[in-house]
C-alpha cells in the first residue's frame, strides 16, 4: 500500500510478526477478514496517523451539530469539529487533503463516538420499554374497570330492587291508613256539620226575633216621642209668639217715642241730608265706573267688529281673486262657511261678554258686602282693643310684665307652629307635585303605546282652546287645571287650603283607576288589532285578485293609447317633412285635440255607466239575492237607461266588487256598533258593581247601628251625615271650580282671539320691517354702552331660554366662585328691573316663572349635591332680598343709599312672586337638610357612642360585655368624632363660600345638632351595652368638642347648643351617683330636658363597669318616679329625628350697587346689553 490506510488488526500473534518482520499487505487483509473483535488503528508513514477529510467526515459525523452539517464545505466542518473537541492545536494538523493526528487522539475521538452511540441506544431502549409498560398498564386498567363496572351494576340493581319493594310497601300502608282515617274523618265531619247547623239556626232565630222585637219597639217609641215632641213644640210656639208680640209692641213704642223726639230736632234733618249727599256721591262714582267699563267694552266690541269687517273684506277680495283665477265653487263654499263660523264666534263673544258683565256685577255686589262686613268686624275689633287697653291700665305693672312675657312666648310658639304647619304643607305640596309628575309621565307612556284610539291627540294648547270653547272634562285636564289653580291662587293660599289638597289626593286616586282602565282597554284594543289584521289579510287576498284584473285592463288600454299616439306623431312628422307650411301643422294639432276630446268623452260616459251600475246593483242586492242577480247580469248583457251601450261582463265584475266593498263597510260599521255596545255594557256592569259595593257598605253600617245603643246610633248617624255633607260640599266645590275654570278659559280665548285678529293683518313686509327695527335697536343698545351704566340689563324675548340655560340650568358653582357671591341673583334682578323700566308685564312674568322652573329642574337633577343645593338656596334668598330691598316699601329701604334708591322698581308690585320665592327657598332648605342628613347620619352612632375619643376608656367595658367585640367599631363603617367635625367643616365652608346668609347657616346647624342629639339619644335608650359610666364620660367629652367647634365658628348664638341639652343631661345621668334619696333629688333637678320615661329607661339599662360598682335598685327608680309625678311630660320615649324646626329667612339688604357688578365672560352672556 503506497498510502496510509485504515485497517482492523485482530489477534495478531507474535509468531506472525516474527515470521513477517516487515509490512505485508496480504497478511493484514487476511487478519482483517478472519478477525472477530476489530480494533481500529491508523497505520501511517512515520509516527503520525492520517485521515482524509471525506473519511473523517463520514466516521465522526455523529459528533457534529446539525447547523454545522448544513454547510457545504466538509473541510471547514472538520476543522471546526476538531477545534471544538481537541483544545491543544499541537495534537493535530490540517493538510491540503488530509488531517494528521498525534498518538492517542484517534482513540479519544473513538471514545467520544462510542459514548454518543451508547447514549442513543439507551434512549431507544428507554422509549421502547416505556411503551411496553404503558401498553401493559392500560390492559390491566381496562380489565379492572370492567370488573368494577359489572360488580357495581350488580350492587346497584340489588339496591334498586330493594328500594322499589320498600316504596311499594310504604304506598300500600299509606293508602290503607289514609282510607281508614278518611272514613273516620267523614263521620266526625257530618256529625259536626249537623250539630253546627242546628245550633246556628237556633241562634239566628233568637237574634232575628230579638231584632224584630227591638225594631217594633223603636217604631212605637218613635211615633210616641214624635207625638209628644209635636205637642210640646206647639205649646212652646204659642208661648213664644205671645212673648214676642208683647216684646215687639214694647220696642215699637220706645222707637216711636225716639222718632218723635228726633223728628222735632234740626240735627236729625242735617244727618239725613249728609247721608243723602254721601249716597248721591257714591252712586255717582258707581255710575262713572260703570260708564267707564261700558265704554271699555264698547271699544273692545268696536275693535272686534272692525277687525271682523276687515277680515270679511279681505275674504271677499280673496274670493274675487279666486273667482278670477279659477272657477271652482268649492272654495266659495268654504269661504262662506268661514264667514258663517266667524259670525257665530262673534255672536258667542257677545253672549260671553254679557255673561262676564253679569258675573262682574255679582262679584261687585259680593265685594261690597264683604267690605261692609270687614268694616263692622274692624269696628268690633277696635272696641275690643279699647276694652283690653282699659283692662291693662287697671292692672299692676308686674302683672302686665308677666302677661306680656307669657303672651310673647305663646305667640312665638303659635307662630312657630304655624310656620312648621305651613312648611309641612309646602313639603306635602311638593311631594304631591312630584307624584303628579310621575303619574303624568306614566300617562304619556301609556298614550304613546301603539294601538287604535278614537281621539287623534291628547295635547291641549291655547289654540285648541280658542277653537273649542267647551270645557274639557277629561281626567288629565282636571289635574292640569288643579295645578294651574294652585299657580294662580299662590302657593301660600293653596297650602292653607286643605280642600285643594284633598281634591288633589282624590284626583290621584282617580288617575290610578283610570290607568288601570286604560291598561284593560289597551289589552282589548291589542286583541282587536290582531282580529283586524286577520281580516285585513283575508281582504287583501280578494283585493289583490281584483287589482290584478284591473291592472291588466289598464295596461292593455295604455298600450292602445300609446300606439295611437305614436301613429299620430308619425303622421305629424310626415306631414311636416312633406309640407313645411304652418297650415298642415295646425291641422294635425286640431286632429289631436279632437281625438283627445272624444277619448275624454268616452271616459266620462264609462264612468257614468259604472256609477249607475253600482247604484242599481246595490238596490237589487237589498231586495233580492245577490248571487242570482249577479249571475244573470254577468251572463247576459244588460242595457241602462242613461247609456245607449250595452254593459260587458268586465263592467259587471267591477260593479260586483263595488257591492262587496259596500258590504264590507256595512260590516265594519256593525262591528263598531257592537264594540260600542259591549263597552257600554261593561261600563254599566262596573257601575252596577260600584253600586253593589255601596249597598253592601250601607247594609253593614245599618247592621252595626242596630247593634249599638240608641245614643251611639244617634252619634253614628250624625257622623255619617257629616261625612255625606262634606263629600257633597267637595263635589259642589269642584263644580264651582270647573265653572270658574270655564270662565277663565273663555276669557283667555277672547284675549287670544283678539290677538289673532290683530296679528292676522301682519304680512311679510311687516316682518321685514320688524327685523330692521330689531337691528336698529341692537345698534342703539351698543351705543348705550358708552353712557353711564344704570344697573339694568336688556335682552330680547327670543334670548330668554338662552339666558335661563346659561345662568341656571348649565351653570356650575365653580365658574362663579371667584366673582361676587350670588352673582346670578343680581343678574336676574337687573333683567327684571329693565323689564319694569320698559313697563313689560309679560316679560317680567315669563322671566320669573322660567327662573323658578329652571331652579326646580336643577334641584331635581342634582338632588344629592350639597354644593349645588346651597348655591341655589343662597341665590334664591338673595333674589328675594333684592325684590324686597328695591320694592319701594319704606320698611325695606331704611339701610339703602341714595344710589340704591334709584335702582328701585317703578311700575310693578312683585309681592306675590316674593311669596312664591320664599316657598321655593323653603323647599330648597328642606332638600339641603335632607342631603346633609343622608351624609351625616351614618357617622353619628359610631362617632358619638362607639369611638375612642378619650384613650383608655374603651377597654373599660360594662359587666357582661367584656368578651364581646363591637362590629361597628371594627368594621368598615366606623367613624370617629374627627370625621363628623370634618364633615361639619365642609358644610360650613361650602355655605360661607356660596354667600349664604349667616342666619340661615345658624338654622342649618341648629337642625343638624338636633338630629345628632335625637339619633344619639335614641340609640342610648335602646342599647344596654352603651349605658355605662365610661360611655357617659366619652359622650360628655364628644359634646364638649362639638360645643368648642360651635364657639370656633361663632355659632353659639344659633341655638344649636340648646338642642344638645338632653344628651348632656343623659351623659351626666350616667356619671352621677344612684343610691340615696338626695341623689334622686339631684337627678330630678338636673335632668329637666329629659322626660320621666327617658330617665327611668336609662336607669333600667344602666350596667356597672366592674364588680365593685352597685346596680341601680328598684327602690331608687321608684323614688325618682315619685319625684317626677308632677311633671306633664309627653308619653313618647324616643325623639323624632326627622322633625324640622320652622325656617326663617330674615331680610338682609345688600350693600352692593347694581352698576358696580361686572359680568364675567365665562357665563356666555354676550347677548345681554348694559343700559
Amino acid at each position: 500500500m503506497a498510502e496510509t490506510i485504515m485497517v482492523y488488526i485482530v489477534k495478531v500473534s507474535i509468531v506472525q510478526f516474527a515470521a513477517y518482520p516487515c509490512f505485508c499487505g496480504v497478511v493484514m487483509v487476511y487478519q482483517v477478514a478472519v478477525g472477530g473483535a476489530h480494533i481500529p488503528v491508523f497505520l501511517k508513514l512515520g509516527s503520525l496517523l492520517v485521515w482524509s477529510y471525506h473519511d473523517f467526515f463520514n466516521r465522526y459525523r455523529v459528533l457534529m451539530k446539525k447547523r454545522e452539517i448544513s454547510k457545504n464545505d466538509k473541510k471547514l466542518i472538520c476543522k471546526t469539529l476538531l477545534e471544538n473537541l481537541i483544545k491543544d492545536p499541537d495534537k493535530f494538523q490540517f493538510g491540503r487533503t488530509k488531517i494528521f493526528f498525534r498518538a492517542g487522539q484517534v482513540a479519544y475521538l473513538e471514545k467520544l463516538r462510542a459514548d454518543k452511540f451508547r447514549a442513543a441506544t439507551i434512549m431507544i431502549q428507554k422509549t421502547v420499554r416505556g411503551w411496553l409498560q404503558r401498553v401493559k398498564y392500560r390492559r390491566m386498567r381496562n380489565a379492572a374497570i370492567t370488573i368494577q363496572r359489572y360488580t357495581r351494576g350488580h350492587l346497584a340493581r340489588r339496591l334498586a330492587d330493594h328500594l322499589r319493594k320498600t316504596r311499594a310497601a310504604i304506598i300500600f300502608q299509606k293508602q290503607y291508613r289514609m282510607l281508614r282515617i278518611f272514613h273516620a274523618f267523614q263521620k266526625i265531619r257530618k256529625a259536626t256539620i249537623t250539630i253546627q247547623a242546628f245550633t246556628r239556626g237556633m241562634f239566628v232565630r233568637k237574634i232575628y226575633h230579638k231584632i224584630l222585637l227591638e225594631h217594633k219597639a223603636t217604631i212605637i217609641q218613635k211615633h210616641a216621642r214624635a207625638w209628644l215632641a209635636r205637642k210640646q213644640f206647639l205649646h212652646f210656639k204659642c208661648a213664644a209668639v205671645v212673648i214676642q208680640c208683647y216684646f215687639r209692641r214694647m220696642k215699637a213704642r220706645q222707637e216711636l217715642k225716639k222718632l218723635k223726639i228726633e223728628a222735632r230736632s234740626a240735627q236729625h234733618l242735617k244727618k239725613l241730608n249728609i247721608g243723602m249727599e254721601n249716597k248721591v256721591v257714591q252712586l255717582q262714582r258707581k255710575i262713572d265706573d260703570q260708564n267707564k267699563e261700558y265704554m271699555h267694552l264698547n271699544e273692545q266690541l268696536s275693535a272686534l267688529t272692525s277687525a271682523y269687517a276687515t277680515d270679511v273684506e279681505k275674504l271677499k277680495k280673496e274670493l274675487e281673486q279666486y273667482r278670477q283665477n279659477q272657477g271652482d265653487t268649492n272654495q266659495l263654499v268654504n269661504l262662506k262657511k268661514e264667514i258663517e263660523s266667524l259670525r257665530l264666534e262673534l255672536e258667542k263673544s257677545h253672549s260671553e261678554r254679557k255673561i262676564i258683565e253679569d258675573t262682574y256685577d255679582k262679584e261687585k255686589d259680593l265685594l261690597r258686602k264683604r267690605v261692609s262686613d270687614l268694616e263692622e268686624e274692624n269696628a268690633l275689633l277696635k272696641q275690643e282693643k279699647e276694652e283690653l287697653n282699659n283692662r291693662i291700665l287697671c292692672q299692676s305693672e308686674d302683672e302686665f310684665a308677666q302677661n306680656t312675657v307669657k303672651e310673647n312666648l305663646l305667640t312665638k310658639k303659635e307662630l312657630e307652629e304655624e310656620r312648621s304647619r305651613y312648611q309641612n304643607l309646602v313639603k306635602e305640596y311638593s311631594r304631591l307635585e312630584q307624584r303628579y309628575d310621575n303619574l303624568r309621565d306614566e300617562m304619556t307612556i301609556i298614550k304613546q303605546t301603539p294601538g287604535h284610539r278614537r281621539n287623534p291627540s291628547n295635547q291641549s294648547s291655547l289654540e285648541s282652546d280658542s277653537n273649542c270653547p267647551s270645557v274639557s272634562t277629561s281626567e288629565i285636564g282636571d289635574t292640569e287645571d288643579a295645578i294651574q289653580q294652585v299657580e294662580d291662587v299662590g302657593l301660600d293660599k293653596a297650602a292653607m287650603d286643605m280642600t285643594l289638597f284633598l281634591k288633589l289626593q282624590k284626583r290621584v286616586r282617580e288617575l290610578e283607576q283610570e290607568r288601570k282602565k286604560l291598561q284593560t282597554q289597551l289589552e282589548k284594543k291589542k286583541s282587536q288589532v290582531i282580529e283586524t289584521k286577520n281580516e285585513m289579510d283575508s281582504d287583501r287576498d280578494t283585493d289583490l285578485a281584483y287589482n290584478n284584473l284591473k291592472r291588466q285592463e289598464l295596461e292593455s288600454e295604455n298600450k292602445k293609447l300609446k300606439n295611437e299616439l305614436n301613429e299620430l306623431r308619425k303622421t305629424i312628422v310626415d306631414r311636416v317633412t312633406q309640407n313645411n307650411s304652418s297650415s298642415d301643422v295646425q291641422d294635425s294639432y286640431t286632429l289631436l285635440l279632437n281625438q283627445l276630446k272624444s277619448a275624454n268623452e268616452e271616459l266620462e260616459v264609462r264612468k257614468e255607466e259604472v256609477l249607475i251600475l253600482r247604484a242599481q246593483i246595490i238596490k237589487a242586492a237589498q231586495q233580492k239575492d245577490i248571487g242570482k242577480n249577479m249571475d244573470s247580469n254577468i251572463n247576459t248583457y244588460t242595457s241602462w237607461p242613461n247609456s245607449d251601450k250595452h254593459v260587458d261582463a268586465e263592467d259587471a265584475i267591477e260593479a260586483y266588487h263595488g257591492v262587496c266593498q259596500t258590504n264590507r263597510l256595512l260590516e265594519a260599521q256593525l262591528q263598531d256598533q257592537r264594540r260600542e255596545h259591549e263597552e257600554e255594557v261593561e261600563t254599566l256592569k262596573t257601575q252596577m258593581e260600584t253600586l253593589r259595593e255601596e249597598m253592601e257598605k250601607q247594609q253593614q253600617a245599618f247592621f252595626q247601628t242596630l247593634q249599638l245603643p240608641p245614643e251611639a246610633q244617634v252619634e253614628f248617624g250624625i257622623q255619617q251625615e257629616i261625612a255625606r255633607l262634606t263629600n257633597e260640599n267637595l263635589d259642589l266645590k269642584e263644580l264651582l271650580e270647573k265653572l270658574e275654570k270655564n270662565e277663565k278659559k273663555l276669557k283667555k280665548q277672547l284675549k287670544i282671539y283678539m290677538k289673532k285678529v290683530q296679528d292676522f293683518e301682519a304680512t311679510q313686509a311687516t316682518a321685514q320691517t320688524e327685523r330692521r327695527r330689531h337691528e336698529l335697536t341692537r345698534q342703539v343698545t351698543v351705543q348705550r354702552k358708552e353712557k353711564d351704566f344704570q344697573g339694568m340689563l336688556e335682552y330680547y324675548k327670543e334670548d330668554e331660554p338662552l339666558l335661563i340655560r346659561n345662568l341656571i340650568t348649565d351653570l356650575k358653582p365653580q365658574t362663579v366662585s371667584a366673582t361676587v357671591p350670588c352673582l346670578p341673583a343680581y343678574i336676574l334682578y337687573m333683567c327684571i328691573r329693565h323689564a319694569d323700566y320698559i313697563n313689560d308685564d309679560q316679560k317680567v312674568h315669563s322671566l320669573l316663572t322660567s327662573t323658578i322652573n329652571g331652579i326646580k329642574k336643577v334641584l331635581k337633577k342634582h338632588n344629592d349635591d350639597f354644593q349645588m343645593t346651597s348655591f341655589w338656596l343662597a341665590n334664591t334668598c338673595r333674589l328675594l332680598h333684592c325684590l324686597k330691598q328695591y320694592s319701594g316699601d319704606t320698611g325695606f329701604m331704611t339701610q339703602n343709599t341714595a344710589k340704591q334708591n334709584e335702582h328701585c322698581l317703578k311700575n310693578f308690585d312683585l309681592t306675590e312672586y316674593r311669596q312664591v320665592l320664599s316657598d321655593l327657598s323653603i323647599q330648597i332648605y328642606q332638600q339641603l337638610f335632607k342631603i346633609a342628613e343622608g351624609m351625616l347620619q351614618p357617622m353619628i352612632v359610631s362617632a358619638m357612642l362607639e369611638s375612642e375619643s378619650i384613650q383608655g376608656l374603651s377597654g373599660v367595658k360594662p359587666m357582661g360585655y367584656r368578651n364581646r367585640s363591637s362590629s361597628m367599631v371594627d368594621g368598615d363603617n366606623s367613624y370617629s368624632l374627627d370625621a363628623v367635625i370634618r364633615q361639619l367643616n365642609t358644610f360650613h365652608s361650602i355655605m360661607c363660600d356660596q354667600g349664604l346668609d349667616p342666619e340661615i347657616i345658624q338654622q342649618v346647624f341648629k337642625q343638624l345638632f338636633y338630629m345628632i342629639n335625637a339619633v344619639t339619644l335614641n340609640n342610648l335608650l335602646l342599647r344596654k351595652d352603651v349605658c355605662s359610666w365610661s360611655t357617659g364620660m366619652q359622650l360628655r367629652y364628644n359634646i364638649s368638642q362639638l360645643e368648642e367647634w360651635l364657639r370656633g365658628k361663632n355659632l353659639q348664638q344659633s341655638g344649636a347648643a340648646e338642642t344638645v341639652e338632653p344628651l348632656i343631661q343623659a351623659a351626666q345621668l350616667l356619671q352621677l351617683k344612684k343610691k340615696t334619696s338626695e341623689d334622686a333629688e339631684a337627678i330630678c333637678s338636673l335632668c329637666t330636658s329629659l322626660s320621666t320615661q327617658q330617665i327611668v329607661k336609662i336607669l333600667n339599662l344602666y350596667t356597672p363597669v366592674n364588680e365593685f360598682e352597685e346596680r341601680v335598685t328598684v327602690a331608687f327608680i321608684r323614688n325618682i318616679q315619685a319625684n317626677l309625678q308632677e311633671r306633664n311630660d309627653p308619653p313618647q320615649l324616643l325623639l323624632d329625628y326627622k322633625y324640622m324646626f320652622p325656617v326663617l329667612f330674615p331680610f338682609s339688604p345688600s350693600s352692593i350697587t347694581m352698576d358696580s357688578i361686572h359680568i364675567p365672560a365665562s357665563l356666555n352672556l354676550e347677548f345681554l346689553n348694559e343700559v
